[in-house]
């Protein structure tokens, strides 16, 4: 079994309950990070580009690593990504063969840092 950089957890989080919004909407992330506290901070930095709402004005609810159903089989996975150049923004599609998605995130990272 292979130990690997990145994680997949999932962020569950919504904004503080006010006078006016006593149940504020709850919103689910999933995202790839290191461990739980860059997942929170990667959360954060989402969440206040998506929906206008700071650290000081939410709270996390929950944090869950997503571990693979099953991690024995190898399959076939595609990722979309954008990244920028100092050409501009680009967008790609690769497909890679592992398997965990752990695995196939960790390919891409090597592959794109090179």
């Amino acid at each position: 079994m292979a130990i690997y950089k990145f994680h997949q957890y999932q962020v569950v989080g919504r904004g503080l309950p006010s006078e006016s919004v006593e149940q504020p909407k709850i919103y689910r992330m999933k995202l790839w990070a290191t461990d739980e506290v860059r997942a929170k901070s990667k959360f954060w930095y989402f969440f206040r580009k998506l929906k206008k709402v700071k650290k000081s004005n939410g709270q996390v609810l929950a944090i869950n690593e997503i571990f693979e159903k099953n991690p024995t089989t190898i399959k076939n996975f595609g990722i979309w990504l954008r990244f920028q150049s100092r050409t501009g923004y680009h967008n790609m599609y690769k497909e890679f063969r592992d398997t965990t998605l752990n695995g196939v995130v960790e390919h891409m990272y090597t592959e794109m840092a090179s």
